[in-house]
Formats: structure tokens, sequence, C-alpha cells
């Protein structure tokens, strides 16, 4: 499911884990390298600092071999619950702008409902791309517990 506005999207995924495993997932380097990045695009590195403050660093690429590098700084950790960051691009080519991520993690007795809001974009067109990204991540995360 998904809704959105122009400048912020709203996209939620039930996955078959509880919720502390998929906020594993989404919170340590190693199993962000299984799915964080959108269906036929690899995750070359990956480094965490799950700290308020603490930063991230994503680093995808393409099978041309092109990079994307989504990096930010934790602003809320409550863990299992809820995750609050910043998002940004590094290329100069993808950048909008410091943008804000928030994922909640509800938990539905054995499985877990991921509510992902990624809000503060610049353009409605910016908000698609991250919208197409962000279903094909959520893609990947469920069939990894699937």
């Amino acid at each position: 499911m998904s809704t959105d506005t122009s400048t912020s999207l709203r996209i939620s995924r039930v996955v078959q884990a509880d919720r502390e495993t998929v906020f594993r997932a989404w919170t340590e380097a190693d199993q962000l390298k299984q799915w964080a990045a959108p269906e036929g695009v690899s995750v070359a590195a990956a480094a965490v600092d799950l700290t308020v403050g603490g930063r991230y660093h994503i680093h995808m690429q393409s099978p041309e071999g092109k990079d994307h590098n989504a990096v930010g700084v934790y602003r809320e950790i409550d863990r299992p619950a809820r995750l609050c960051y910043t998002w940004q691009w590094e290329e100069a080519e993808h950048d909008v702008g410091e943008t804000l991520v928030t994922v909640e993690f509800n938990d539905l007795g054995g499985s877990t409902e991921i509510v992902l809001t990624h809000e503060l974009f610049p353009t409605a067109e910016a908000r698609g791309d991250h919208e197409q990204g962000w279903t094909s991540c959520l893609n990947r995360i469920e069939a990894l517990f699937a």
C-alpha cells in the first residue's frame, strides 16, 4: 500500500518475521547488503553507527558499475519500534537535498508491518523516483523473510 503527497511518501509492507529481526535487518550493515538497494542493484558496502547522531552509509552499485551512495544521520532510535534518520545522495546527479526517513515496525504477532515515511522532497518527481526505489527495496526485504 502506498499514499503520498507532492513532498512526502508513505509505504507499508508486511513481512513474515518478528519486529526485532526486521529492525536488525534495517540497522545491521551485513543485513543491509542483502536488500537495501532497488532490485537489480547491489549493495557493495554498508556502514552503520546505530546511535543518535551516528552516521550510516549505503554504497549501491548498478549492474553497469555506476555508484549510488546514500548517507545520513540517525535522529531517533526506539528499538525495535521506530527509526528516524536523514537521507541524502552523495552524487550530484541524484542529490535532492537532505530528506527525512521514518520507519515504524509494528508487531503483528509473528509478522511485522513496516511503515516507511520519506519526506521533505523538493519536487513531486524526486518523491516519485524515491517511491519506486523504496517499493523495490521493500520487495527485496519481504522476499528475504518469505
